[in-house]
Protein backbone atom coordinates (compact mmCIF):
# COMPACT_ATOMS: atom_id res chain seq x y z
CA UNK A 1 0.00 0.00 0.00
CA UNK A 2 1.21 3.53 -1.21
CA UNK A 3 2.17 5.76 1.67
CA UNK A 4 0.67 8.84 0.50
CA UNK A 5 -1.72 8.92 -2.27
CA UNK A 6 -3.87 12.35 -3.75
CA UNK A 7 -6.97 11.51 -5.85
CA UNK A 8 -8.57 13.60 -7.42
CA UNK A 9 -7.82 16.43 -5.37
CA UNK A 10 -9.16 20.29 -6.15
CA UNK A 11 -9.42 23.42 -4.16
CA UNK A 12 -10.45 26.63 -5.69
CA UNK A 13 -10.12 30.22 -3.37
CA UNK A 14 -13.39 32.41 -5.94
CA UNK A 15 -12.16 32.06 -9.43
CA UNK A 16 -8.53 31.29 -8.57
CA UNK A 17 -7.66 27.46 -9.01
CA UNK A 18 -4.71 26.33 -7.08
CA UNK A 19 -5.43 22.24 -7.04
CA UNK A 20 -7.53 20.33 -10.26
CA UNK A 21 -7.43 17.08 -9.46
CA UNK A 22 -4.43 16.19 -8.19
CA UNK A 23 -3.56 12.21 -8.76
CA UNK A 24 -0.23 10.74 -7.71
CA UNK A 25 1.26 8.30 -4.95
CA UNK A 26 4.43 8.02 -2.89
CA UNK A 27 5.96 4.55 -1.89
CA UNK A 28 7.25 3.82 1.39
CA UNK A 29 10.86 6.14 1.95
CA UNK A 30 10.46 7.85 -1.55
CA UNK A 31 12.53 10.76 -2.95
CA UNK A 32 10.32 13.08 -4.72
CA UNK A 33 10.72 16.49 -5.48
CA UNK A 34 8.46 19.24 -6.84
CA UNK A 35 8.72 22.21 -9.18
CA UNK A 36 6.63 24.57 -11.25
CA UNK A 37 6.35 28.34 -11.39
CA UNK A 38 4.91 30.38 -9.14
CA UNK A 39 1.34 30.18 -8.10
CA UNK A 40 1.08 26.38 -8.99
CA UNK A 41 -0.16 25.32 -6.39
CA UNK A 42 2.64 23.62 -4.79
CA UNK A 43 2.45 25.24 -1.50
CA UNK A 44 -1.43 25.09 -1.16
CA UNK A 45 -1.17 21.31 -2.12
CA UNK A 46 1.38 20.47 0.94
CA UNK A 47 -1.36 22.49 3.20
CA UNK A 48 -3.81 20.26 1.83
CA UNK A 49 -1.53 17.10 2.57
CA UNK A 50 -0.86 18.57 6.97
CA UNK A 51 -4.38 19.83 6.85
CA UNK A 52 -3.69 23.46 6.69
CA UNK A 53 -6.39 24.00 4.44
CA UNK A 54 -9.17 21.34 2.98
CA UNK A 55 -10.05 20.06 -0.49
CA UNK A 56 -12.98 20.75 -1.73
CA UNK A 57 -13.08 17.55 -3.76
CA UNK A 58 -10.86 14.31 -4.24
CA UNK A 59 -8.96 12.31 -1.18
CA UNK A 60 -5.82 12.76 0.46
CA UNK A 61 -4.60 8.63 1.68
CA UNK A 62 -1.34 8.54 4.36
CA UNK A 63 -1.60 4.65 4.18
CA UNK A 64 -4.85 3.39 4.94
CA UNK A 65 -6.33 6.15 6.68
CA UNK A 66 -8.45 8.85 4.54
CA UNK A 67 -7.23 12.35 5.61
CA UNK A 68 -10.69 13.70 5.45
CA UNK A 69 -11.98 14.21 9.04
CA UNK A 70 -8.24 14.17 10.81
CA UNK A 71 -6.60 17.05 11.88
CA UNK A 72 -3.35 19.13 11.31
CA UNK A 73 -2.22 17.97 15.08
CA UNK A 74 -3.29 14.23 14.23
CA UNK A 75 -1.64 14.34 10.54
CA UNK A 76 1.31 15.20 12.43
CA UNK A 77 1.09 12.53 15.09
CA UNK A 78 0.16 10.19 12.07
CA UNK A 79 3.80 10.35 10.52
CA UNK A 80 3.33 13.96 8.66
CA UNK A 81 5.99 16.39 9.13
CA UNK A 82 6.46 19.81 7.32
CA UNK A 83 8.48 22.87 6.98
CA UNK A 84 7.66 26.36 5.83
CA UNK A 85 9.17 28.49 3.03
CA UNK A 86 10.10 31.21 5.33
CA UNK A 87 11.39 29.91 9.33
CA UNK A 88 9.59 31.00 12.35
CA UNK A 89 11.13 29.55 15.05
CA UNK A 90 10.53 30.77 18.97
CA UNK A 91 13.24 33.44 18.78
CA UNK A 92 13.39 33.56 22.51
CA UNK A 93 14.02 29.74 23.06
CA UNK A 94 16.84 27.75 22.42
CA UNK A 95 17.76 25.55 19.75
CA UNK A 96 16.99 22.66 21.96
CA UNK A 97 13.56 24.29 23.09
CA UNK A 98 12.43 24.30 20.09
CA UNK A 99 13.17 21.60 19.14
CA UNK A 100 11.78 19.91 22.47
CA UNK A 101 8.60 21.76 22.13
CA UNK A 102 8.03 19.61 18.61
CA UNK A 103 8.77 16.49 19.76
CA UNK A 104 6.28 17.33 23.16
CA UNK A 105 3.52 18.87 21.48
CA UNK A 106 3.71 17.82 17.77
CA UNK A 107 4.47 14.22 18.59
CA UNK A 108 2.77 14.63 21.73
CA UNK A 109 6.11 12.83 23.33
CA UNK A 110 6.33 12.99 27.01
CA UNK A 111 8.99 12.80 29.99
CA UNK A 112 12.89 11.37 29.04
CA UNK A 113 11.99 10.45 25.85
CA UNK A 114 11.14 13.53 24.52
CA UNK A 115 14.30 15.04 25.40
CA UNK A 116 16.44 12.21 23.51
CA UNK A 117 13.63 12.58 20.62
CA UNK A 118 14.68 16.86 20.47
CA UNK A 119 18.35 15.86 20.84
CA UNK A 120 18.47 13.49 18.02
CA UNK A 121 16.49 15.88 15.75
CA UNK A 122 19.25 17.90 16.28
CA UNK A 123 21.64 15.57 15.69
CA UNK A 124 20.38 14.88 12.23
CA UNK A 125 19.94 18.22 11.11
CA UNK A 126 23.16 19.15 12.25
CA UNK A 127 22.28 21.62 14.78
CA UNK A 128 23.80 19.83 18.34
CA UNK A 129 26.34 22.19 18.50
CA UNK A 130 24.36 25.01 18.91
CA UNK A 131 21.59 23.51 20.69
CA UNK A 132 21.96 26.04 23.86
CA UNK A 133 21.98 29.06 21.28
CA UNK A 134 18.60 31.36 21.15
CA UNK A 135 17.15 30.50 18.50
CA UNK A 136 17.12 34.01 16.87
CA UNK A 137 20.14 34.79 17.18
CA UNK A 138 20.65 31.99 14.35
CA UNK A 139 21.77 32.79 10.42
CA UNK A 140 19.63 31.90 7.75
CA UNK A 141 21.43 28.35 6.64
CA UNK A 142 20.96 27.06 10.59
CA UNK A 143 17.40 28.38 10.90
CA UNK A 144 16.35 26.03 7.75
CA UNK A 145 18.34 23.49 9.89
CA UNK A 146 16.36 24.44 12.63
CA UNK A 147 13.06 23.89 10.32
CA UNK A 148 14.30 20.33 9.33
CA UNK A 149 14.91 19.86 12.97
CA UNK A 150 11.52 20.65 14.63
CA UNK A 151 9.99 18.35 11.81
CA UNK A 152 12.01 15.62 12.50
CA UNK A 153 11.12 15.73 15.88
CA UNK A 154 7.56 14.72 15.69
CA UNK A 155 9.00 11.10 14.18
CA UNK A 156 7.83 11.64 10.74
CA UNK A 157 7.20 9.40 8.14
CA UNK A 158 7.37 11.45 5.37
CA UNK A 159 8.74 15.30 5.27
CA UNK A 160 7.21 18.06 3.28
CA UNK A 161 9.74 20.33 2.45
CA UNK A 162 8.81 23.63 1.23
CA UNK A 163 11.98 25.90 -0.46
CA UNK A 164 14.33 24.62 2.70
CA UNK A 165 17.24 25.50 0.30
CA UNK A 166 15.54 28.88 -0.84
CA UNK A 167 17.96 32.06 -0.44
CA UNK A 168 21.06 29.56 0.52
CA UNK A 169 24.88 29.78 -0.78
CA UNK A 170 25.83 27.29 -3.41
CA UNK A 171 28.19 25.52 -0.33
CA UNK A 172 24.77 25.77 2.23
CA UNK A 173 22.83 23.79 -0.34
CA UNK A 174 25.28 21.66 -1.09
CA UNK A 175 25.02 20.94 2.83
CA UNK A 176 21.56 21.10 3.04
CA UNK A 177 21.31 17.80 0.55
CA UNK A 178 23.60 15.95 2.22
CA UNK A 179 21.52 16.43 5.23
CA UNK A 180 18.55 15.26 3.68
CA UNK A 181 20.00 12.39 1.61
CA UNK A 182 20.92 10.85 4.78
CA UNK A 183 17.49 10.84 6.43
CA UNK A 184 16.43 9.03 2.64
CA UNK A 185 18.69 6.42 3.89
CA UNK A 186 16.70 6.20 7.15
CA UNK A 187 13.98 5.22 5.36
CA UNK A 188 12.59 8.76 5.61
CA UNK A 189 10.14 9.37 2.50
CA UNK A 190 10.68 13.04 1.24
CA UNK A 191 8.19 15.26 -0.82
CA UNK A 192 10.28 18.39 -2.25
CA UNK A 193 9.16 21.48 -3.08
CA UNK A 194 12.08 23.35 -4.23
CA UNK A 195 13.33 26.42 -7.03
CA UNK A 196 16.89 25.53 -6.78
CA UNK A 197 16.67 22.42 -8.78
CA UNK A 198 20.15 21.39 -8.62
CA UNK A 199 19.43 20.63 -5.24
CA UNK A 200 16.61 18.16 -6.42
CA UNK A 201 18.63 16.72 -9.21
CA UNK A 202 21.60 15.86 -6.81
CA UNK A 203 18.57 13.91 -4.25
CA UNK A 204 15.16 13.24 -5.72
CA UNK A 205 14.67 9.89 -8.01
CA UNK A 206 11.42 11.13 -8.99
CA UNK A 207 9.86 14.54 -10.00
CA UNK A 208 6.66 15.99 -10.34
CA UNK A 209 5.88 19.27 -12.18
CA UNK A 210 2.53 21.41 -11.54
CA UNK A 211 0.90 24.27 -13.06
CA UNK A 212 -2.08 26.45 -12.45
CA UNK A 213 -2.82 23.66 -9.89
CA UNK A 214 -3.15 20.77 -12.20
CA UNK A 215 0.21 18.03 -12.79
CA UNK A 216 1.60 18.23 -16.00
CA UNK A 217 4.63 15.62 -15.28
CA UNK A 218 5.42 13.18 -13.21
CA UNK A 219 8.82 10.90 -13.98
CA UNK A 220 12.68 10.68 -13.65
CA UNK A 221 13.83 14.12 -13.11
CA UNK A 222 16.09 15.04 -16.06
CA UNK A 223 13.35 13.65 -18.43
CA UNK A 224 10.73 15.76 -16.95
CA UNK A 225 12.67 18.89 -17.00
CA UNK A 226 13.49 17.90 -20.48
CA UNK A 227 9.68 17.57 -21.67
CA UNK A 228 8.16 20.12 -24.05
CA UNK A 229 5.27 20.60 -21.47
CA UNK A 230 7.45 21.78 -18.32
CA UNK A 231 10.01 23.81 -20.72
CA UNK A 232 6.84 25.51 -21.62
CA UNK A 233 5.25 25.47 -18.60
CA UNK A 234 8.75 27.29 -17.43
CA UNK A 235 9.12 29.86 -19.91
CA UNK A 236 9.66 33.17 -18.43
CA UNK A 237 9.55 31.56 -14.96
CA UNK A 238 12.40 30.74 -12.50
CA UNK A 239 14.48 27.94 -12.47
CA UNK A 240 18.10 27.40 -11.13
CA UNK A 241 19.59 24.44 -13.05
CA UNK A 242 22.79 22.27 -12.02
CA UNK A 243 25.35 24.33 -13.34
CA UNK A 244 23.39 27.13 -11.28
CA UNK A 245 21.90 29.49 -14.43
CA UNK A 246 18.32 30.12 -15.25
Amino acid sequence: MPLLQLEGVSKRFGQVVVADGITFQLEEGASVGVVGPNGAGKTSMFAMISGDIKADSGHVRFGDHDLARVSTPQRCRMGIGRTYQIPQPFEHMTVFENALLAAQQGAQIRGRESYDAAYRALERAGLAALANRPAGSLALLHRKRLELARALATNPRILLLDEIAGGLTDAEVVELSDVIRTLQGEGIAVLWIEHVVRALLSTVDRLLCLANGALVADGEPREVLASEAVRRVYLGGRIINERGVA
